[in-house]
């Protein structure tokens, strides 16, 4: 049995910086490329080529002969320090991404199989490889290209940018010897709570206490209990007085969830979730809590121009305040998910997220598809935030994948495909002006092109909007659509005179400047959204 004195809330100890603004330096050496074969230090998270190590490629290289292809790969080194009252607990090592696989040993033992995917948070248990009370040796190899064809395909040879590096954070998860493993919740605008919790194995006579706390007031609205009887707890409560979660009105809530015996507490853990309920209606459109809804959004990259992919808080609340201030509610991850600081600021400013598991018109292999499209789900399914869930780009899918997608998710979200008629959705990217013939005026299917107005070609994603958005939603089908995209995606060259590289034209030509200048095409966007329904 628990013993109330005996209880500890799990802990998160970051053993690299909580973003690229406040990385700590590890010990670093690159097999190839610029300033290979010495040890010195980088930054974590970072990205090596931002810091001038190894072959700045962009994913089209390739294609070209005559172009160096960068196939380095990066050794860290960082010794950390265990408490002694960590033992007998559970102690797992999280990346929250890394590209792309990467392989982990603790004081010279493997912590587990290679991980492949670069954009996943993925961990270990490493509780039995630690010297408790002492200091320990985690060394890291992470390789650019992987071993695994349909990772290189996906991800590695696709339409921005390709780097390397541990480019979010990392950090240590400090369990209890009783804590829960996973906790999942459906909350609808109408109150109805319900959820599964799962639990790391089962005492006798347990339970667990199920608060909502209004955080602007710290006052309890309601709670419940419900009793454990397996290691899998499904749960569901009708709460009466809520407030439900929407752009306009982003109301989060604080559930606590206390795992219970007769001495006390064995565990607590706290979720922020919003009341929201998303619905597609066939031959009618997109519902949110009940009402009809145009998305207004934009595709967005994880970039920046001096640390690449590897970005600040401040970096993700300055982009969805420049989204909100266009008067956009809504937002594509284009092409991988994206950091969970940006999810929180999402939920919190209130902004439909499409979350999107990596594929640039080439899939994942059945093999690697379900994981990290589970590890996706596992991460990002109670952030209110995340409306869809986006299988791949432009042909970057792999169909007996999608079931992982629906095993993982208890809120069951619309799967689509951008670029594809499926699942009753038509996201067609980059239709002309006619084509709301035929797909609209004789269709069935709920329109929501998924790119909309190519930045590079279209004066900025802002000529023509006007007009294209009023044709558009003169038909009943239309539920929104999202522009191409929302920056300039050039990097800062250090080694050249601090000249910003878009490799040509092919990075991606956005609404704003690389450090989000405010262009023409922004004022533009923002008066016809403001002016649209």
């Amino acid at each position: 049995m628990g013993n109330a004195q005996d209880f500890q809330p799990n802990q998160r100890i970051y053993l690299s910086g909580k973003d690229a603004a406040n990385a700590v330096h590890w010990d670093f050496k690159i097999s190839d490329g610029k300033n290979a074969g010495i040890w010195t230090q980088l930054p974590v998270p970072s990205i090596w080529e931002m810091h001038g190590f190894g072959t700045l490629n962009y994913g089209h290289d390739h294609r070209d002969t005559n172009k160096l292809l960068g196939k380095e790969y990066g050794e860290y080194g960082l010794e950390f320090f265990a408490e002694k009252e960590w033992k007998g607990q559970t102690v797992n090592l999280v990346f929250d991404g890394s590209m792309t696989d990467t392989e982990v040993w603790v004081n010279g033992k493997s912590a587990g199989p290679i991980h492949q995917g670069g954009f996943y948070r993925f961990q270990f248990d490493i509780s039995k490889l630690l010297s408790y009370g002492d200091t320990n040796l985690l060394e890291v190899t992470v390789r650019k290209v992987s071993e695994n064809e349909s990772i290189n395909k996906a991800e590695r040879e696709a339409d921005f940018w390709i780097f390397g590096g541990i480019f979010r954070p990392v950090f240590l998860e400090v369990l209890p010897s009783f804590h829960f493993t996973r906790i999942a919740v459906d909350p609808r605008h109408d109150g109805n709570f319900s959820g599964l919790v799962l639990l790391n194995k089962v005492p006798k006579s347990s339970w667990l206490d199920i608060e909502l706390i209004d955080p602007n007031t710290g006052q309890t609205v309601d709670k419940f209990q419900q009793s454990i009887v397996a290691d899998s707890v499904s749960f569901s409560h009708q709460f009466s007085t809520i407030k439900a979660w929407n752009p306009e009105s982003p109301t989060l809530y604080h559930a606590i969830f206390k795992w219970m015996d007769g001495e006390g507490v064995l565990f607590e853990k706290s979720e922020t979730i919003g009341f929201r309920s998303v619905e597609l209606k066939e031959k009618d459109g997109l519902y949110i809590n009940g009402v009809k809804v145009i998305l207004k959004g934009v595709n967005r990259h994880s970039f920046y121009p001096t640390t690449g992919r590897a970005l600040s808080d401040s970096n993700h609340l300055e982009d969805i305040l420049l989204m909100k201030e266009m008067n956009m509610n809504a937002v594509r991850m284009s092409h991988y998910p994206p950091d969970e600081r940006f999810l929180e600021v999402a939920d919190s400013l209130g902004l439909f997220v499409l979350d999107e598991v990596t594929g640039w018109q080439d899939a994942y292999d059945d093999m690697n598809g379900p994981k990290l499209i589970q590890e996706t789900v596992i991460r990002d399914a109670n952030h209110p935030s995340v409306i869809f869930w986006n299988h791949g780009n432009e042909g970057g899918w792999n169909f007996d994948n999608e079931p992982a997608f629906y095993q993982v998710d208890i809120q069951k979200r619309p799967v689509i495909y951008p670029w594809l008629l499926r699942n009753y959705i038509d996201t067609f990217h980059y239709p002309t002006y006619t084509s709301k013939e035929g797909r609209l005026d004789r269709g069935v299917d709920v329109f929501i092109p998924t790119e909309l107005l190519h930045g590079l070609y279209d004066g900025g994603a802002g000529a023509g909007l006007g007009d294209f958005w009023t044709k558009y939603s003169g038909n009943p089908l239309f539920a929104g659509g999202f522009l191409w995209a929302f920056s300039d995606e050039a990097v800062k060259k250090t080694d050249r005179s601090d000249s910003l590289d878009s490799d040509g034209n092919h990075a991606p030509n956005g609404i704003l400047g690389p450090f989000r200048e405010k262009e023409g095409s922004f004022y533009t966007i923002q008066s016809v959204f403001l002016l649209s329904n």
